[in-house]
């Protein structure tokens, strides 16, 4: 465990830390239920509280429609009782019972020993990630669970959002304060004056980090950008046809040009995302794309179209002018080639997709008529997808 070269941390990796930290944490290291523990809970005092629970899950799962499976799953099983209690009152409903999997979710190897111990001769399972349920109907119980979750904690004080941070900077002892949100240098960097300031953090918010986050304003985003530029681009080139548009409309509203723009009005700087111990200059180049279409969608909301179309015709104006020259992107020129030759589109296959979802990985092969698969590689599938016809392009010489 090293604090020092951070000195602070959020609240959250600060629960963390207490709660499950290999060497000395909470639930790690010590059995803390029962009359040798620190606590004693429900379970522990009256089987009552369990067969209740019981009967409730019969009931829940007789208005599901009696699913012929079901995951039972229990959140922090503590020393057991609950769910040896659980299984054993609904023995005596065989259909619930017969189509029960009871699940344990739990992250204290000594408890799930405990556990294990006490639950020998029943047929439960055990998971430490949620992903990992079958994907049938599940019913989920939890007892003093969600006291124990690792949280963050903000606070809004005139207008300006914190979030609690514990020091360590003075030796064997922490102490906490409050770290400020720079949506004034934020909202400095971009020359707009949110009026949902909430808005705002959540366009530059990654789903790693919170369920507030930037997808849907990403999505609005996308439209606004392409309708914005679409409008330039007719009063700009009046007498150009609709594919010489099409072209020129691809060349500024892409991935790649999005992160461009982000990266020179420095957003990497203000995103949050969950990223293990990596500091945010590391953060992956797709979600720096996304959120300045997030950003867009965010202003297009808070300040209405006007302001956002003169937001965009700003930050893009000097790509705008060098459009000019129409770029045509590996995937368009691939087409093109294999319309003029083989009448036929090209056909992308994906191979594979690796690598944790703040950071995605893809691989996907392409080919022509008569010509064997070539493969390429990109942090979204578009972009494994343009890279795969680039080495295509440059394989056969096009």
């Amino acid at each position: 465990m090293k604090l020092r070269k951070t000195h602070s941390l959020p609240l959250d990796k600060f629960i963390n830390l207490c709660l499950y930290n290999k060497e000395f944490g909470y639930y790690m290291k010590k059995n803390p239920f029962g009359k040798k523990g620190d606590f004693i809970t429900a379970p522990n005092i009256s089987i009552l509280f369990s067969e209740m629970i019981a009967i409730w899950v019969l009931s829940f799962w007789q208005s599901l429609g009696s699913p012929k499976k079901f995951n039972l799953v229990e959140l922090g099983s503590g020393n057991g009782e609950m769910m040896k209690v659980l299984i054993e009152s609904l023995k005596n409903f065989p259909d619930c019972f017969n189509s029960c999997e009871p699940i344990i979710y739990e992250k204290s190897p000594l408890l799930i020993k405990i556990q294990k111990k006490k639950l020998f001769q029943s047929k439960v399972k055990w998971i430490s990630k949620i992903n990992k349920l079958k994907k049938t109907p599940s019913i989920f119980i939890a007892n003093e669970f969600f006291d124990a979750l690792a949280i963050k904690q903000f606070r809004k004080k005139n207008g300006l959002w914190f979030e609690k941070f514990v020091n360590f900077r003075t030796v064997n002892k922490a102490f906490f304060f409050e770290k400020e949100i720079d949506i004034k240098k934020i909202e400095k960097k971009i020359n707009i004056k949110f009026i949902n300031k909430d808005l705002l953090i959540d366009s530059l918010t990654h789903k790693s980090y919170s369920k507030n986050n930037y997808e849907k304003l990403e999505f609005l985003g996308d439209r606004v950008l392409g309708l914005i530029i679409a409008k330039k681009l007719l009063k700009k080139f009046p007498n150009e046809n609709e594919g010489v548009l099409d072209k020129k409309l691809a060349s500024l509203v892409n991935k790649k040009k999005c992160y461009e723009i982000a990266k020179s009005l420095q957003l990497e700087k203000f995103i949050l995302v969950r990223n293990g111990s990596k500091p945010n200059k590391l953060i992956e180049d797709k979600i720096v794309s996304d959120c300045c279409e997030s950003l867009l969608g965010a202003i297009y909301i808070d300040q209405g179209i006007n302001v956002v179309e003169k937001f965009i015709l700003r930050i893009w104006s000097d790509h705008l002018n060098l459009s000019e020259n129409t770029f045509v992107d590996s995937k368009t020129k691939l087409q093109e080639f294999s319309l003029k030759k083989y009448k036929m589109l090209p056909m992308y296959k994906l191979l594979d997709n690796t690598g944790p979802r703040h950071k995605p990985r893809f691989k996907v092969s392409v080919k022509i008529k008569n010509s064997k698969f070539v493969s390429g590689e990109g942090p979204s599938k578009k972009e494994a997808e343009q890279n795969a016809a680039k080495s295509f392009i440059e394989k056969i010489g096009i």
